[in-house]
């Protein structure tokens, strides 16, 4: 449609008429004292500030405009993708660096840490997903939360606890976290550990039943004996939290759960710098008690 002599109104200029136009930019001329030409931008401006006379014209160009908004908006989401998509890559080379620097640090073969989880404290724990490191139980800093020194981004939170009606060495080993990226342990003062958003799990209770902690853990005073005395939490080896991941690949049945549990194994083997196809057999306290049994 040739719009060209066409009459608009505009609520400054008044009343005009389409002079000439193209794809950017209509030119109206308004006789009125002082006649004027006036430019604007095609076709955005009618519907905002010009109105055509000509309702079938008017119509013409109301699809122009509709058409104009539809691909503003698309043009909208387009670069908000590419903002998101620019973002992720920007945050994924952040993690990067962190992780390069994380690989020159020395880390320490005991720098996972298994927490003893009281009863009713579970649902609170794999609902907040932080678990706490307990309070100084004497000295200066009495009821203070404890440090746990040996605790970064890179280690693991392992969860356990047992029936108070059951032994020691029927501890269950319920779920376990790795540490979230931006976790710094000097300014910890509530004493919170917090997990990482994706590398999390809790294990059912059928599955708990099958992960004795004893299986995997044991003291090096006393290597045959089931005994957690005092204290919420111990610190633990790096390659037996490795062997615990693995071994609970192999409890999912379930190949979405058991996919996850692969890259969680797989990204704490990676922070922890171990050969995840060199890992040693389980030789917690209950192995030991069974292959002395045996040797007897």
């Amino acid at each position: 449609m040739n719009l060209v002599n066409k009459e608009v109104k505009h609520k400054v200029f008044g009343e005009g008429i389409i002079i000439r136009y193209d794809d950017s930019y209509v030119e109206i001329c308004f006789p009125a004292e002082p006649s004027q030409n006036v430019r604007f931008v095609f076709p955005d401006a009618f519907g905002t500030y010009l109105t055509l006379i000509d309702q079938k014209a008017a119509n013409w160009v109301g699809k122009m405009v509709q058409t104009r908004k539809e691909e503003q908006r698309e043009e909208e989401v387009r670069l908000k993708k590419i903002k998101a998509l620019q973002e992720k890559r920007r945050q994924e080379l952040l993690k990067r660096e962190r992780l390069a620097r994380r690989r020159t640090r020395r880390i320490h073969p005991s720098s996972q840490s298994v927490f003893w989880c009281e009863t009713g404290e579970e649902d609170s724990v794999f609902t907040e997903w932080n678990i706490f490191t307990g309070a100084i139980k004497s000295g200066q800093k009495k009821g203070q939360p404890r440090r746990l020194a040996r605790i970064r981004p890179n280690s693991a939170c392992l969860l356990t606890a047992r029936a108070s009606d059951m032994p020691e060495k029927n501890r269950r080993i319920l779920g376990a976290f790795m540490v979230r990226d931006d976790f710094d342990p000097k300014h910890c003062k509530d004493g919170y550990i917090p997990a990482h958003p994706e590398y999390r799990l809790r294990l059912s209770e059928q599955e708990s039943k099958k992960m004795l902690f004893w299986n995997y853990y044991f003291n090096e005073r006393h290597p045959l004996k089931t005994t957690w005395n005092t204290g919420r939490h111990r610190y633990f080896n790096n390659t037996w939290m490795a062997k615990i991941l693995k071994d609970i690949i192999s409890l999912k049945k379930k190949p979405r759960e058991r996919e996850f549990v692969k890259l969680f194994f797989e990204y704490f083997c990676q922070m922890n710098r171990i050969n995840m196809n060199k890992l040693p057999k389980p030789n917690g306290a209950l192995v030991r008690i069974d292959q002395a049994k045996e040797d007897e």
